[in-house]
């Protein structure tokens, strides 16, 4: 069993997350509920839970004051947030897990299951997206975290050669000659990165269009990356590879 408490200004949204977690994760037990910020910090101290689920936009203090407050962070962090489409990107550079309100059953189970293989949240992650949620242009993060197996780290998005699909994982390779397996998919990641001049050129590779060395065409079209790595281009994308950079 994993013990966990909810922390959110609202009843009700506390008690349905409650009820969906005793009657679809069974796995969880909930410890602690709180509908204010200072009981919820006294909560947190006395149970020191394995997860917290925690509403950000609070009043007397708001999910990162209750954190700070809190101090050391031993437990894996779920926010509970009715935050905008383009404030979720934030949540997703962090690689921080979230629940977007109303919870839906089923992406609280795999939030669920995804923690339990997972380790605890970084205060660095924390930090990070409090930076992004806190600024006021909406610009996309120049940072991804990374979360692998000895931990978390952040890398630049422009020092991201290209990403290679392995299972139910993805492998980055970095500028510096570095890799990381990290526990997504390569279509998530694509997600997150197309608007970062990001291009799926083969089911197994996403490429960094700006770190393309040279595009060798013929039967096996092919393009190399600045670390001289040769990435394959499917077909079906080599058309639109070559109208993204205009070449005949």
């Amino acid at each position: 069993m994993l013990s966990a408490i909810i922390i959110d200004d609202e009843p009700n949204a506390v008690n349905l997350l409650a009820l969906r977690l005793s009657q679809h994760c069974p796995q969880i037990e909930v410890v602690a509920t709180c509908t204010g910020s200072v009981q919820g910090v006294e909560a947190i101290k006395t149970h020191r839970p394995e997860i917290l689920f925690l509403d950000i936009e609070m009043p007397q203090m708001n999910g990162f004051q209750v954190l700070e407050a809190v101090g050391d962070i031993a437990f894996s962090l779920v926010f509970v947030t009715a935050y905008d489409r383009f404030a979720l990107k934030a949540f997703k550079y962090s690689a921080l897990d979230y629940l977007l309100k109303p919870i839906d059953t089923q992406e609280l189970i795999a939030t669920v299951q995804k923690i339990e293989k997972q380790h605890q949240t970084s205060p660095q992650q924390i930090q990070y997206l409090q930076q992004q949620l806190t600024g006021t242009a909406k610009v996309l993060p120049d940072r991804l975290a990374l979360p692998y197996q000895n931990g978390v780290t952040f890398v630049a998005v422009h020092n991201i050669l290209y990403c290679e699909s392995d299972d139910k994982y993805t492998r980055f390779y970095l500028s510096d000659g570095q890799d990381y397996l990290v526990t997504k998919t390569l279509r998530e990641i694509q997600e997150l990165l197309e608007e970062r001049d990001f291009l799926r050129v083969h089911r197994q590779y996403l490429i960094n269009l700006n770190r393309i060395k040279k595009f060798v065409r013929g039967e096996g079209n092919y393009i190399v990356m600045d670390n001289n790595q040769s990435i394959p281009v499917s077909r079906g994308q080599k058309d639109r590879l070559m109208e993204r950079f205009g070449w005949l």
